[in-house]
């Protein structure tokens, strides 16, 4: 049996151009063997981790769409950041070399592939006992629950 947990994300709720209407941003925690948080798109929070509570797996965002990260944006300073707060014993950086405007790859190749990369040294840096997997297209790993 699986539960899906809506909890709160910090994002503007529209999604231009399609229309200004807002709508709550989400993340959301995923029970069952183990405990996975896939946060959306989201910036840091006071009360991200009593909000997502205790999870095995984080799905962190650490980029975008293009070379600019507004204010309610994880990147992947502020996803290490997160990750030491959240404490999981695994992590897995998302959202970051998808939806590159047309032309950008061949122009600036590093903020396309960067990201992940960047994670992964960040977190070791703030959250070393967290087991960071950076995964290509087509990669999967089974990470360990709490027992």
């Amino acid at each position: 049996a699986l539960r899906v947990r809506a909890v709160p994300a910090l994002h503007d709720g529209r999604r231009l151009p399609v229309g200004p209407r807002r709508t709550p941003a989400l993340g959301y925690v995923v029970e069952g063997e183990a405990r996975t948080y896939f946060a959306g798109d989201t910036a840091l929070f006071d009360a991200m981790a009593e909000a997502v509570g205790p999870v095995d797996v984080a799905l962190l965002p650490v980029g975008g769409w293009g070379p600019y990260l507004g204010h309610d944006h994880l990147d992947a300073v502020r996803a290490a950041h997160a990750l030491a707060l959240l404490a999981p014993r695994s992590a897995i950086p998302v959202h970051y070399g998808t939806y590159w405007p047309i032309g950008m790859d061949g122009i600036r190749p590093h903020e396309f592939h960067a990201p992940g990369d960047e994670f992964v040294r960040q977190a070791a840096r703030l959250a070393p006992e967290v087991s960071v997997h950076r995964l290509g297209h087509g990669e999967h790993v089974r990470p360990e629950a709490r027992r």
